[in-house]
């Protein structure tokens, strides 16, 4: 913590099940004080599926946030604190997709909302797509009409709510175009 500002305490507010909820209790150096929202999430992992034409696999899902649809990458919380996030997202993307892959690639990691948030998602790229089968949670829902998720035929131009998501998207694209992955 920078010398500047200092918590002199943490109250747990809510314990959910994929966050917690606190208030932190902050002093800084000019005397002054102030009590401080903060969430922690264990973290989270999402995957770009590409399939041999350049097509990226899509998935849309409730958002009860949102109280819609979305369109997306498969992306899921970690299980655990210290799984590996390239675990967690060959599991989704085989559960979410119906695909499977051995060529996972990391693509980059976002801090989703750091002034009050400390959630990080990475995310992948998957390549050589496997048809496999969909395994999906008791409590998720995935719109899928051809039996393997959503495919789409063209990424730019497509409106998407998660727009962080959509950042993946670009990144890929701009990191194959430039080179820098396969």
């Amino acid at each position: 913590m920078s010398e500047e500002v200092r918590r002199t305490g943490r109250e747990l507010v809510y314990q959910g099940a994929i966050l917690e909820i606190y208030k932190d209790h902050m002093e800084f150096a000019n005397g002054n004080s102030a009590d401080w929202d903060f969430i922690h999430h264990d973290g989270a992992a999402a995957v770009v599926p590409v399939l041999p034409d350049g097509r990226i696999l899509m998935v849309t899902q409730y958002r009860n946030a949102l109280e819609r649809y979305t369109l997306e990458i498969p992306a899921w919380k970690l299980d655990a604190p210290n799984e590996p996030g390239i675990e967690c997202s060959k599991r989704e993307l085989e559960e979410e997709t119906g695909y499977k892959s051995e060529h996972l690639e990391w693509l980059l990691t976002l801090r989703t909302t750091v002034a009050f948030c400390d959630e990080k998602i990475e995310i992948y790229v998957a390549k050589d797509l496997i048809p496999s089968h969909q395994h999906l949670d008791e409590d998720e829902y995935v719109d899928d009409n051809d039996g393997a998720g959503k495919v789409l035929n063209i990424i730019l131009g497509v409106l998407i709510v998660v727009l962080i998501l959509v950042l993946a998207v670009i990144v890929y694209y701009i990191l194959v175009a430039r080179g820098i992955i396969g």
